[in-house]
């Protein structure tokens, strides 16, 4: 593809394909050329995995925090905050520094403070200095989210990039699921420091994977000129893209939701509807599974005989559908609905994102081929604040109602699917000859 957007030449695809990109001193190659052995996308998978893995492994050990530090819950709270935070800052710094010096570099500076900064939490003293190093945490663990969207960027077009983000999400989206239970079973064991000896140890196995396996993927062609101002008006640019900020709000609106789930689930499963923490455990569980299969099918079985747009249209329906029964049976409409109803409409929503997040992506960084680094961290930083703001609306109205989770989760559904029919308009870009050719519409 062209940096104007416009499809390369078809005589791409008869070229040769290596089986991996690996080595230090591995040439970048342009998009297509190559395609990723099992290794590398398992490390490209593990580096999207780390800001969950660093998220979620520590929620059982936040009282163990509390009493060892001698700190309020409040305080400790902040540890998971800053990290978020840093995350979504890291981000905005990481992928415009990729587009100037390639990935290969920023990736592994980033891994290195990520080791780091995690083996300094594991030794805090107080929770002040905890937050300042999960912030740094955070800042660093960055680079691995949006570097490894930027490298599938440069190595893959149209469908094949759309598959290759369906495979990420199958090692991705389990992260979140088993992170809780592998902090709980370090626990058992030792105290919540060593839940972050753990972290070091897998931050420091990915980064000697990606000082080994992973090759660069930026040629010095495309990259961009250095510095704040270019950078800034580079991210101006793409903003200034309707289509390509349709596609960022779809995404960022539709995790929305996703982050809404994740944090009344917890209260709406056990309070609300009287579930034991294993029942809650369980479908939870289960939602993760409907997410992880229903984006494989998309990869497999629909990517390339639907286009992406028809896919992510009707991933946008089937998540505001569920969140309008949420929300109906949440407010009594039909009598007090019991725990089976309510726990299938957030499976339903729950899987239809398997549609929805890698078809924004895909489509999203079709449009950036000349800036995937700064458009990947444009997509991540919008996705962690809008979910960091809707988080906390799902309890303002306290523990024993439903009622504002749904509320959010219809909101954002209906606020992504505006989004996508007011700005990305694919059945005009369909007309002008450009949408069919990108998607396989």
């Amino acid at each position: 593809m062209t940096e104007s957007g416009a499809p390369a030449a078809e005589a791409r695809d008869d070229r040769p394909e290596r089986p991996a990109i690996s080595g230090r001193d591995a040439p970048a190659a342009p998009v297509a050329a190559r395609r990723t052995s099992l290794l590398v996308t398992l490390v490209l998978g593990g580096l999207t995995a780390v800001p969950p893995l660093s998220m979620d492994m520590y929620l059982p050990a936040l009282p163990q925090v509390t009493a060892a530090l001698h700190s309020p819950a409040a305080t400790v709270q902040l540890t998971l905050t800053t990290c978020l935070a840093g995350m979504a800052l890291g981000q905005m710094i990481v992928g415009p520094m990729s587009d100037k010096w390639g990935r290969r570099r920023p990736l592994l500076v980033g891994m290195v403070v990520y080791v780091l900064a995690t083996a300094l939490c594991a030794v805090a003293t107080d929770a002040e200095v905890l937050i300042g190093f999960r912030l740094l945490q955070g800042l660093a663990g960055a680079a691995g989210i949006v570097i490894a969207r930027a490298v599938v960027r440069d190595l893959y077009d149209g469908v094949a990039m759309a598959r290759f983000f369906a495979t990420l999400m199958l090692i991705s989206g389990v992260a979140p699921v088993v992170a809780p239970l592998i902090g709980g079973q370090i626990l058992r064991v030792t105290d919540w420091r060593g839940v972050f000896v753990v972290l070091t140890v897998v931050g420091l196995l990915l980064t000697l994977l990606v000082w080994r396996r992973l090759g660069e993927t930026l040629p010095p062609e495309r990259r961009q000129p250095g510095g704040l101002g270019p950078a800034l008006r580079t991210m101006r640019d793409l903003l200034a893209d309707r289509v390509f900020s349709g596609y960022l709000l779809v995404g960022a609106f539709a995790f929305a939701a996703l982050f809404a789930y994740i944090a009344a689930s917890p209260f709406v499963v056990q309070a609300i509807y009287g579930a034991s923490p294993q029942t809650f455990s369980l479908l939870f569980g289960l939602n993760s599974v409907g997410l992880v299969a229903v984006g494989q099918i998309n990869g497999k079985l629909l990517v390339g005989r639907v286009g992406l747009d028809k896919v992510l249209g009707t991933g946008l329906a089937l998540v505001a559908l569920a969140g309008a029964a949420l929300l109906l049976m949440s407010a009594g409409v039909f009598g007090k609905a019991g725990l089976v109803p309510v726990a299938a409409g957030l499976f339903v929503l729950m899987s239809s994102m398997g549609l929805v997040m890698p078809s924004t992506n895909t489509l999203a960084l079709l449009r950036t081929p000349h800036a995937a680094g700064s458009a990947s961290a444009l997509l991540g930083t919008s996705t962690f604040l809008l979910g960091a703001v809707a988080s906390p609306l799902v309890g303002i109205a306290g523990e024993r109602t439903a009622v504002p989770m749904a509320v959010v989760q219809l909101s954002c559904a209906v606020l992504a699917l505006v989004s996508f029919l007011g700005m990305c308009r694919p059945w005009q870009r369909k007309r002008e000859g450009v949408a069919g050719e990108r998607t396989g519409l």
